[in-house]
């Protein structure tokens, strides 16, 4: 099965040290598995694990079957001894004893043991005001057991066992670029916004500055922009504008990448965009395999300037240069399209309004792909698409000079109403902060002056059947004040 991207339409080649496709959506990244491999594999001090004294404790909580069908705990024919070996690892009065438990039980040993033993860990370091010592080959034999069962493990079971794994890195700094990429990369492929181990990164990028290369640090940032966080690290944004400035030339591949990064946190330095903007890198890239890709992404930085930087004077991208940004559905959305709602959502519109009066998965000037797109008159009547310009003007005409991009203004007296699908997927993995991509976009539509109507992924699901989607419909285009005749179809 192909792993699906992100926003971006094409399916980007897997990463290597020369070309990485950050962008806006899901790189690529080692399995689970194989990260958590790696990051016990690094655990060299167990000076480290004093870190969990400064850290909330992770609820290992009921973690479900393995991918091997493993029970959860308290259920199946064995649950009697798995859930009295879980009883002993939770009052297990020192690490040793903890290690004996699960050294000593080999048959009664479940995936799910293992993230209670690391919080166990915890708790016995932040029980007392001088932890007891940890041997060396205490953690080193609890990180082999790990390591050698974790190909049983369901999803769940790694993320906490990861999320445990890494705060035993008291100064991340000690750990290598390659471990922070990899975890990096992890979070940015499965939505984990976890504000510590993001902000570890941060702290990591910034200690080790002058060792990176840009090639390293597109991929350290890349999580900081799709998860739509920007770190506390107050020296994050002056070290990633000191790397451009420094390395800009050197790769403009990784350069552009961070830039898009940035770009989704709204702040993208000006000294870098007069850098990519400029003849001299335009035509360097012109030759090169990236040469679309970085055109793609140089277009969508280009929008971000016209919509969110009026007061920038400096270079632009020439206008025979730019490509449609994103020209067709997002591969993501095609990948699971069985598990989206925007077919039974384009029903609902059919039957209600008549299917002459939207339009499905339209792209609008210069290249986002809209959900559903409706064309209303002033007086709030929804009117048959073929008869209107379904398009607003791109760029943006303003009421008057140095006007904030914000107040849009147009002679076609028409609004233009996008219906955005919110999925599970386009939202972190807490599902309530949208990924970076999908704010960059909605943001950039309403700059332009098309009104958004969200349709919650919640609210969706909790309609039951096409009646009652009908009616919940009807109440969201109401609410804006719209009117149409008899239902059609």
């Amino acid at each position: 099965m192909r792993r699906p991207r992100g926003e971006p339409g094409f399916r980007a080649p897997r990463p290597t040290e020369g070309a990485t496709c950050a962008g806006p959506g899901e790189s690529w990244s080692p399995s689970p598995n194989s990260m958590l491999r790696v990051l016990l594999s690094t655990q060299a001090s167990t000076a480290r694990l004093s870190g969990l004294l400064l850290l909330p404790s992770v609820q290992p909580c009921c973690l479900g079957p393995s991918k091997w069908g493993d029970p959860p705990p308290g259920r199946g024919s064995h649950a009697g001894p798995v859930q009295g070996l879980q009883r002993l690892l939770e009052q297990a009065r020192s690490p040793g004893e903890l290690l004996r438990w699960l050294g000593q039980n080999p048959t009664k040993v479940r995936a799910h043991h293992y993230p209670v033993a690391l919080h166990r860990l915890g708790q016995l370091l932040r029980s007392q005001p001088q932890p007891p010592p940890v041997e060396q080959a205490t953690l080193k034999d609890l990180s082999q057991l790990i390591i050698r069962n974790c190909p049983s493990f369901d999803i769940h079971t790694i993320h906490v066992c990861l999320h445990l794994a890494v705060l035993l890195e008291a100064r991340p700094e000690e750990l290598t670029p390659h471990v922070m990429v990899l975890l990096a990369q992890h979070l940015a492929r499965h939505r984990l916004r976890e504000p510590q181990l993001l902000e570890a990164i941060a702290h990591f990028l910034v200690v080790q500055e002058v060792q990176l290369s840009s090639k390293v640090v597109q991929k350290l940032v890349l999580p900081f922009g799709r998860l739509n966080y920007l770190p506390l690290e107050q020296q994050f944004m002056p070290c990633l504008e000191r790397i451009l400035a420094r390395e800009a030339g050197v790769a403009p591949l990784a350069t552009v990448n961070i830039l898009m990064s940035l770009c989704q946190l709204q702040c993208l330095p000006s000294r870098a965009l007069h850098f990519v903007f400029s003849p001299g890198f335009i035509n360097h890239i012109s030759g090169t395999p990236h040469a679309l890709i970085v055109r793609r992404y140089l277009s969508l930085l280009d929008m971000a300037v016209e919509l969110e930087l009026p007061g920038y004077r400096g270079p632009r991208l020439p206008r025979r240069q730019q490509v449609p940004i994103f020209p067709q559905p997002l591969i993501t959305d095609r990948a699971r399209r069985k598990y989206s709602h925007k077919d039974i959502v384009a029903e609902g519109l059919r039957q209600l309004l008549g299917e002459e009066k939207y339009r499905q998965d339209l792209t609008v000037p210069p290249g986002y792909c809209t959900d559903f797109l409706l064309c209303v008159s002033s007086a709030g009547a929804v009117l048959p698409v073929n008869t209107q310009d379904p398009f607003l003007p791109y760029p943006p005409r303003f009421c008057r000079q140095g006007q904030a991009a914000s107040q849009p203004t147009t002679r076609d007296p028409a609004q233009r109403v996008v219906l955005m699908l919110r999925e599970r997927w386009h939202f972190c993995r807490d599902g309530r902060v949208l990924l970076g991509s999908r704010a960059l976009r909605e943001r950039h539509l309403g700059l332009m002056g098309y009104q958004l109507l969200p349709l919650p992924f919640e609210e969706l699901e909790s309609q039951r059947g096409l009646p009652q989607l009908k009616s919940y419909l009807r109440q969201k285009l109401q609410a804006l004040g719209l009117r149409w005749g008899p239902e059609g179809g």
